[in-house]
């Protein structure tokens, strides 16, 4: 199945000079880094944003900020480590998101592992709604080309970014990985909602802050998380998985892990369990998450 990309809504006008200037900035940068071959394209990439970027539009301050509410006997030494460490995962990220057919090439070399995806493969089979949830963690992309590359229908959800131009930019590479994807906001909600009753797969993250959502628990702190991935779960009777594309040693290759299907009990209980696996993927991999997000919002 192809489709396009659901239409944004953003108006140049509404976009802050900084937002407009830091995504200017981004792409000319992503641009150059495309005259590079891929395995250097990416490494370099990961440098410029940690080294030149992260310190500019207040990376570092974010990630120091996170660490200390959550991790507070942290050792300054590692604080510093990882306010290198999550911007070079930043950059390496956005190489690859903006590299579709290198990633994609990348996808097809990545093994998976664990326990879930002999029920994800059933389910397809079985014509049964699948729901993959993930987090910003090493790159979500390597999970949602891996599926589509077994045969899977995988629609993605999505946010758009603050400058349309940034915005139209990342869609038209992120939409060659694999289509449908949906916007978030009601008329891409409800395309998500047909192509998934249809018996389709869609993946989507749930680790950013949701004003509206559950007070929820996230590294022992609340965290207000959409219930929405369990909430469609539960009335659609479809699978509900984690799965991640974690960066190996080589900064370059990825490991997908499926986990278990959560079992279906409540929204709150369901989206907890999804916070708890995405903590122990992010405890075990600590700088391939993004720090930079302002997750325990009061």
């Amino acid at each position: 199945m192809t489709a396009k990309p659901s239409k944004t809504q953003i108006s140049d006008e509404d976009v802050s000079p900084r937002d407009r200037i830091v995504s200017t900035v981004i792409i000319g940068i992503i641009r150059c880094l495309t005259l590079l071959p891929y395995r250097r394209r990416v490494p370099v990439g990961g440098w410029v944003i940690s080294r030149l970027v992260a310190p500019l539009i207040g990376y570092r301050g974010r990630i120091r900020d996170n660490l200390r509410l959550i991790f507070p006997d942290m050792s300054e030494e590692e604080v510093v480590q990882m306010t290198f460490d999550v911007p070079d995962q930043i950059g390496r990220t956005l190489c690859e998101l903006f590299s579709p057919k290198n990633l994609v090439a990348m996808a097809e070399q990545t093994p998976i592992t664990g326990d879930g995806i002999a029920a994800v493969d059933a389910a397809r089979a079985a014509g049964r709604p699948i729901i993959i949830v993930s987090g910003h963690i090493g790159n979500y992309d390597i999970a949602r080309s891996k599926l589509i590359q077994r045969g899977h229908k995988v629609g993605g959800l999505y946010r758009s970014m603050n400058y349309k131009g940034f915005n139209d930019f990342y869609v038209s590479r992120i939409s060659q990985v694999g289509t449908p994807l949906f916007l978030r906001g009601r008329r891409g909600m409800g395309e998500m909602l047909k192509f998934l009753k249809a018996g389709n797969a869609i993946a989507m993250l749930i680790d950013q802050h949701m004003t509206a959502g559950a007070p929820l628990k996230f590294f022992g702190h609340t965290a207000y998380t959409a219930l929405s991935a369990a909430e469609l779960a539960l009335r659609y009777d479809a699978l509900l998985v984690p799965c991640y594309g974690i960066r190996q040693a080589d900064g370059l290759s990825f490991e997908m892990i499926v986990e278990s299907p959560i079992p279906h009990t409540t929204p709150e209980e369901m989206t907890q369990a999804l916070n708890d696996s995405l903590e122990a993927q992010v405890r075990a991999n600590m700088s391939q998450w993004l720090w930079v997000h302002r997750r325990w919002k009061a």
